[in-house]
This record gives structure tokens, C-alpha cells and sequence, in this order.
């Protein structure tokens, strides 16, 4: 266990963050699952955006590498925008 109070607090903060980071990692991934599967153009297409905020929120936010945030993008764009 940390001896000093500083370390003490940034051992609480990291538990805090590190459970919202999760969660919101989690939320883009079955966002983007869902997204993946959905049969419906449309719909695909309205959902896009939304999807495509809450990876650039995660790359923002250093949940995930900017990179990895541009090839989830890239492929959701071809699957949603080419298939018609």
C-alpha cells in the first residue's frame, strides 16, 4: 500500500478512471459491433456519425491509440458507405 497521501489519492483516481474508461470502451465496441451487423442501409447510414463521435471521443481521450481510432473509422465507412 502507498505511504504518502499524494499516492494514496492517485491510486483512488486511477480506480475511477480506469472503471470509466472501460465502460466507455465498451460501449463503442458493442456500438460498433451493432453497427457491423445491422442489415439495414439506412439505418447504417443515420447510426454512422454516432458511432464514428464515440471513437474520436476514446482517441481523444487516449482510451485508444489515434490510430487504431482512423482504421476503426476506415473500415466502418467501407463497410457502411460502399455497401448500399
Amino acid at each position: 500500500m502507498a505511504n504518502h497521501k499524494s499516492a494514496q489519492k492517485r491510486i483512488r483516481a486511477n480506480d475511477s478512471k480506469r472503471v470509466r474508461n472501460r465502460y466507455t470502451a465498451k460501449t463503442t465496441r458493442n456500438a460498433v459491433r451493432d453497427l457491423k451487423n445491422n442489415s439495414d442501409a439506412a439505418a447504417a447510414k443515420k447510426e454512422l456519425p454516432e458511432v464514428v463521435a464515440l471513437i474520436d471521443k476514446l482517441a481523444k481521450n487516449k482510451v485508444i491509440h489515434k490510430n487504431k481510432a482512423a482504421n476503426l473509422k476506415s473500415k466502418l465507412m467501407k463497410k457502411v458507405l460502399v455497401a448500399k
